[in-house]
């Protein structure tokens, strides 16, 4: 018993170790069928991995700083937080090299040709050989720069009308701070202006000797035709001649149709300048049209002078204050502004960067070409390189004629700014950084004579934006502009009638082209329909904002 015991347990022991020895063969053959398979798998897997990160570019930011490479040893979550953070970098605000606009939406107007200017007298208005008495003499002192000036040489023959007496030629200011020393006819051709005017208003060129005696006053600015029955008719009944100095905004901007169209014959028909003048202007203009079929003029108003009087900072420091608090002495009366408060206002003018976004903005390319109406920009190249790196095609007066051609007009700071109003008003689109009196002197003229596309900056809305620009898409910002510029760009629609000032806006001297219109359909209630915010708080407010003259008076 004791021997079949034993071998029965040797027996069951041999069979559990063949049992062991079948299990370990059976997995080792499995896994040598699995391994091929696991290898593959990582092999793949490993390239894939290789590849991805040989083709994924560097992530950078949209200006082209340094690189941010992400760790290959850090988590999951953190590599997937960064590539969201420096995607969304990436998006902000790259300026595009192009405009993006069809090109014939950016120089044209739509509805400009259903409207032409009209500035002929109607039957109501009385001819100066009835209307004129012959022991009245006017004579009127301007004040301000060329297009300041402008603007009290047309007032100025509106204004003898009113009180019925003969126009002395008027005086240019000769002690501003421009000190320019150019009369009358060395800017403007004296005769034309006479003989243009004869039937309206009498004028000569000096005083006769017989008149001794002038009487030297000054009216209100907004003066009414009333105003100088009032004013200026008792010395006239006392004395034959009356000199008004400061001349400059001083008539209403409200008159009757008949006064308004006299002011338009003035300013768009007898105030033409010197051949001298206008030879060169138009030597200008052919040159530019020489570079490119199409030109944007751009009035840069960022002279010192300008900058001081507007109370604006521009990032400067003490030097930039100490800078404008010199000319700032020259107006005793001007008060201290806030800087802040202006821009908030729209009162700023847009530096070189700012309106060169703006026109990017509106659609117009790097490979655009634009003249530069200035005087001495403040900062010199240093602030205009921002707008020159977005249009390299800048030109102006001093770049496209020689030293000698300029040499007769260059030391005159109103024969040269004349120059630029002939290459502004012939652009195919006039811009400006500023809404002065030359912005305002050409936007009126444009619109007289065609309504060609002029951009003026809708400073008030635009400021906030360029502002938090960095903190938006190009796209987005882009679309802002657009949106804020309707009713900034020239179209006959954009106020309503008898709003803004007279000279930008000379709706009694604009008519509708009674078949274009029946054609396109438009109605008279389509006037001011787009925008009235430019004048929303005073119709009357030009005169003391962005124009300025000796002493502030």
């Amino acid at each position: 018993m004791g021997m079949m015991k034993k071998k029965k347990l040797k027996d069951d022991q041999f069979i559990g170790v063949q049992i062991l020895q079948g299990l370990f063969f059976r997995r080792r053959r499995l896994l040598s069928h699995l391994l091929p398979l696991v290898s593959a798998v990582s092999g793949f897997l490993l390239f894939l991995f290789a590849v991805l990160s040989f083709i994924s570019p560097p992530i950078t930011n949209h200006h082209g700083r340094r690189h941010h490479h992400l760790s290959l040893n850090s988590s999951v979550n953190i590599d997937i937080i960064e590539v969201q953070m420096n995607a969304k970098k990436e998006n902000v605000f790259r300026v595009p090299v192009g405009g993006g606009i069809v090109d014939r939406e950016l120089w044209t107007s739509n509805e400009s040709k259903l409207f032409h200017g009209c500035s002929n007298a109607g039957d109501k208005f009385v001819a100066a050989e009835l209307n004129t008495q012959s022991n009245r003499y006017l004579l009127i002192a301007t004040s301000g720069g060329l297009n300041q000036q402008r603007t009290g040489i047309t007032d100025a023959v509106v204004a003898a009308y009113i009180l019925n007496a003969t126009l002395v030629i008027p005086k240019l200011d000769q002690n501003s701070y421009w000190k320019d020393t150019s009369n009358f006819s060395e800017i403007f051709d004296v005769d034309w202006f006479m003989t243009f005017l004869s039937k309206d208003v009498k004028i000569i060129k000096q005083l006769p000797e017989s008149v001794v005696k002038v009487i030297t006053t000054r009216v209100p600015r907004k003066c009414t035709p009333k105003c100088y029955e009032t004013r200026i008719l008792p010395i006239f009944n006392k004395k034959h001649a009356v000199q008004l100095t400061k001349f400059d905004y001083r008539l209403s901007n409200r008159l009757n149709t008949e006064l308004q169209k006299l002011r338009c014959r003035v300013n768009y028909h007898a105030l033409k300048f010197t051949d001298p003048i206008l030879e060169m202007g138009r030597k200008l203009v052919e040159r530019m049209r020489l570079k490119s079929k199409h030109f944007v003029a751009l009035h840069l108003r960022f002279e010192s002078d300008m900058l001081a009087f507007s109370g604006c900072y521009y990032g400067g420091g003490e030097g930039e204050m100490k800078d404008f608090g010199v000319i700032r002495k020259r107006w005793k009366t001007l008060h201290m502004k806030n800087p802040d408060k202006e821009r908030r206002q729209g009162r700023c003018p847009l530096t070189p960067e700012e309106v060169g976004l703006m026109l990017r903005a509106l659609g117009f390319g790097n490979d655009v070409h634009i003249y530069v109406a200035s005087g001495e920009i403040y900062g010199g190249e240093e602030t205009l390189a921002p707008l020159r790196a977005l249009f390299p095609n800048l030109h102006s007066k001093e770049t496209i004629a020689s030293k000698e051609e300029l040499a007769a007009l260059s030391s005159y700071s109103s024969r040269m700014a004349a120059l630029d109003f002939i290459v502004c008003d012939e652009s195919d689109v006039f811009s400006t950084n500023n809404n002065g009196n030359m912005a305002r002197m050409l936007s009126g003229r444009r619109r007289y004579f065609g309504h060609k596309p002029t951009i003026r900056p809708n400073a008030k809305k635009l400021y906030k934006l360029f502002l938090n620009r960095d903190n938006m898409t190009w796209e987005e910002f882009a679309l802002q502009v657009r949106k804020f510029q309707i009713g900034f760009m020239g179209e006959p629609n954009e106020v309503q009638l008898g709003r803004g000032e007279f000279h930008e806006n000379p709706f009694p001297c604009i008519c509708k082209n009674s078949e274009a219109s029946a054609a396109e359909n438009i109605s008279s209630q389509s006037w001011g329909s787009v925008s009235d915010e430019l004048f929303s708080e005073d119709d009357e407010l030009y005169s003391s904002e962005l124009d300025y003259v000796e002493d502030g008076i």
